[in-house]
């Protein structure tokens, strides 16, 4: 039987942890796990067999760090191949009549991906594509992608498994305490891309105990239209003996975990912690919890790589100026290479409160498909706004779906055959929503009729590709007036149709009604009005139009979107100043709200903060403006950080641009030999057997950027090198870092070893095993929940 037939009337009970079981068979300090396939199978089968006979259907094999990243090609293939067949092994040992599965275990690679780290996607989706190809040729029956903390390096895991293999893929997030992955997104921005990319069922694991993750479990149930994986630890991490356990019990664990399966949960088992005594209290305490049957939630959504945005609750407001029609400055723009004054485009729209940017970058001078991929990316690492890939070229469209990073708005796709079997097929693999276009080879019918049965027909042909009428969303074309008279009439009766008959979202470019006519701005005010009264779901439009601003927000308290009128209230003052403001200020000055220099480190670009820091220096001392203009940014984003507005993309890529500017200040003192002040000296580094350095990079940035001199010693360091290192700078503050279960004991051993030759120095740590009590217990003198909270402590010493 396959997984999937049995998963759809059954509980599907996974494995539980691997790395304390291993250490507890004597894995040693920076011995790696995937070693022990080779070395130890005895022991890998073991824990697999009792994993199976304890009532696992699944197990994964001990595969969740093997990669090219941590291992050469010579050396993957014989660990994966001998992962596999430990597996196999264990299967046909273990007792049990039970369905018993193998699947292929992927870990995060270690690394950030760019723009934010120096992985780059396509390098990503390599790494993890051979992982793939060799566990499909040793025979797994699926693929369980797990513990990813970034929406980006999830995809290109998901992406690698679709593109090299036809078996079923499991993915599963690790969240935080906030309820959003590392690098900011939320849970249902996860299922909106997961779902539209094609995975199998999604999930949750590890970071925290049953009882943490019951909140975002219960919000992936709530959007999720496939099977809902819980795979929690068991508590929280002690230590005891240089030995790692959890502090909760088998029978607590089961009866959590059980009650989720009770509200939805479809897939269960355990991570950090658990063992088969857990896996076993589990399955006895659930065994009579029939499935909930799993219901199509038809939610309309797109989604950043923090956040969903939901079609259908209130109107949805796509910012139109990030295109070069009608826009002499944004042609030069892009005719010059200048992505700086397009990313400025995109901000100033996001400031005026659109929910999701439309980017087109079509000209016939410019490259396209690298255009509409650079921007596209480049827009993604400083605004947190999802994003319309607005263009008729299917090969651009395909490259900046593949870098997008969550669910994109498509725009577009039409009635034509062509059209529809080029881009079809695009959505099928990447996701989106798309817009379609009323309009097939005899051109835009002139009557509410034929744009309907455009519309029916481009359904049909969607279903043929498995994509459901939630994913599209249609333009019934806004025809000028001056030119019809029935023009808007007929686009608003087939909106209507649509919405009513069809039960699809719809979408309109309101501004060209009023093409060729005086005061475009009343016609398109009313026009918009007209059109939110007849279903309207969302409208591609200009932020700065004072009418089309005021019709929105004036629909959105008498459509009880806005509660208690707040919103209006906030912005009816803004009217009148709206009216009168020019789009797109480019330099100088930004007011209250700070400098240009201060501007462009808060948002991230990178090239402006160069440009503006080098104007400065001809007027400004240096050290000024590091005191006056870099350091203020860079605390009101760190500030936001702490606060939760904003998201660790946001906090490196303003350190980009601080570095950056930076870099034109500290050539400046270069030249004029001026000694700057330097804080502490900090030593940092992701201790023995680990080889995950993500935390300890994001943290000598910041350090780096508020002026600590900070010596990085990498990864899978060892204790002597680390304490010979703090001795040696006579150091006051090293920082540690560990991701796994099984290197904590490495960190132990460091800090006690730094006490006994270096008392002087003080500890930091931090990891996705780590919470501050565990912390006290090994002896560390601060634990960092993030990279903020280093540079605070740093500041404090």
């Amino acid at each position: 039987m396959k997984i999937t037939e049995f998963l759809k009337q059954n509980i599907l009970y996974l494995d539980g942890g691997m790395g304390t079981l291993l250490q507890g068979a004597g894995l040693g300090v920076g011995e790696r796990p995937e070693e022990w396939n080779l070395s130890h199978p005895d022991v890998i089968q073991s824990i697999h067999r009792a994993y199976y006979e304890a009532g696992s259907h699944v197990v994964n094999t001990n595969t969740f760090g093997a990669n090219l990243l941590h291992f050469s090609k010579e050396e993957l293939e014989p660990i994966i191949a001998a992962a596999v067949n430990n597996a196999k092994s264990a299967r046909d040992a273990a007792s049990g009549d039970h369905p018993k599965f193998i699947a292929l275990d992927i870990g995060p690679t270690g690394r950030l991906l760019k723009p934010y780290g120096d992985l780059d996607f396509e390098d990503a989706v390599s790494i993890f594509a051979q992982t793939v190809r060799l566990g499909v040729k040793y025979g797994v029956d699926l693929v369980m992608i797990e513990t990813m903390n970034d929406s980006y390096e999830t995809k290109a895991a998901l992406l690698a498994a679709k593109e090299n293999c036809d078996l079923p893929v499991f993915v599963s997030n690790a969240y935080g305490e906030d309820g959003k992955l590392m690098t900011g997104a939320s849970p249902e921005a996860m299922v909106a891309m997961l779902e539209g990319m094609g995975a199998d069922a999604i999930g949750v694991n590890c970071s925290l105990g049953p009882k943490q993750l019951r909140g975002v479990i219960d919000r992936i149930l709530a959007v999720s239209s496939l099977p809902v994986l819980l795979k929690p630890n068991a508590g929280l991490p002690q230590s005891k003996d240089g030995r790692t356990f959890y502090d909760v019990l088998p029978a607590d664990f089961a009866a959590e975990v059980a009650d989720a399966i009770q509200n939805g949960v479809r897939i269960a088992g355990g991570c950090c912690g658990t063992t088969p005594e857990y896996i076993r209290a589990l399955t006895q305490k659930a065994k009579d919890v029939n499935p909930l049957p799993l219901s199509q939630k038809n939610i309309t959504v797109v989604s950043s790589y923090t956040h969903a945005v939901t079609f259908g609750k209130e109107p949805i407001l796509i910012g139109e100026r990030i295109n070069p029609t009608g826009k002499k400055r944004f042609k030069q723009a892009l005719i010059e290479n200048d992505v700086d004054y397009i990313l400025r485009e995109g901000l100033e729209q996001q400031a005026k409160g659109v929910h999701i940017l439309d980017v087109n970058v079509g000209l016939p001078d410019v490259d396209e498909v690298e255009m509409l991929r650079r921007v596209s990316g480049e827009l993604q690492a400083i605004s947190d706004l999802p994003l319309q890939i607005d263009t008729s070229d299917p090969v651009a469209m395909e490259a900046a779906l593949r870098r997008y990073n969550g669910k994109a708005m498509i725009n577009s796709v039409n009635g034509k055959e062509e059209s529809m079997r080029s881009i079809f097929p695009l959505v099928k693999k990447y996701g989106g929503l798309t817009v379609a276009l009323t309009l097939d080879e005899n051109g835009i019918p002139d009557t509410a009729d034929g744009r309907v049965a455009i519309a029916k027909k481009i359904l049909a042909v969607a279903a043929e590709y498995g994509i459901d009428k939630k994913d599209l969303i249609f333009d019934t074309l806004a025809m000028t007036v001056s030119a019809d008279a029935n023009a808007a009439r007929v686009t608003l009766d087939a909106l209507s149709r649509i919405r009513t008959e069809l039960g699809c979202h719809t979408s309109l470019g309101v501004s060209n009604v009023s093409f060729g006519l005086p005061q475009r701005d009343v016609i398109n005010g009313t026009f918009f009005a007209m059109a939110l009264v007849g279903g309207l779901s969302a409208a591609i439009m200009n932020p700065y139009s004072a009418e089309m601003q005021k019709t929105y927000h004036a629909f959105r308290v008498l459509n009880g979107n806005d509660e208690n009128c707040a919103d209006y209230i906030v912005f009816a003052p803004t009217v009148a100043a709206l009216a009168a403001q020019a789009p797109a200020s480019t330099s100088g000055e930004t007011g209250k709200e700070g400098t240009a220099l201060q501007e462009a480190i808060i948002s991230g670009r990178t090239v402006s903060a160069e440009e503006v820091t080098e104007k400065l220096l001809l007027a400004v001392s240096p050290m000024e403006i590091v005191q006056n203009e870099i350091i203020p940014a860079l605390d009101r984003v760190g500030k936001g950080f702490e606060e939760k507005t904003v998201y660790l993309p946001q906090l490196l890529m303003s350190a980009e641009a601080a570095k950056a500017a930076f870099g034109k200040i500290k050539a400046v003192l270069s030249n004029q030999k001026t000694e700057q002040e330097q804080r502490i000296a900090i030593v940092i580094a992701t201790v023995k057997g680990d080889i995950h350095d993500i935390g300890k990079n994001i943290v000598r940035l910041l350090l780096e950027n508020y002026g600590f001199a900070v010596t990085d010693l990498g990864k899978d360091v060892s204790t002597a090198e680390i304490v010979d290192t703090v001795v040696r700078l006579q150091a006051p503050l090293v920082g540690l870092s560990a991701l796994m279960t099984t290197t904590v004991p490495a960190m132990e051993e460091t800090i006690a070893a730094l006490r006994k030759k270096a008392p002087w120095c003080k500890v930091m740590v931090g990891g996705a095993v780590l919470n501050r009590e565990y912390a006290e217990r090994i002896g560390a003198d601060r634990y960092c929940k993030d990279a903020m909270e280093a540079v605070r402590y740093a500041e404090s010493l």
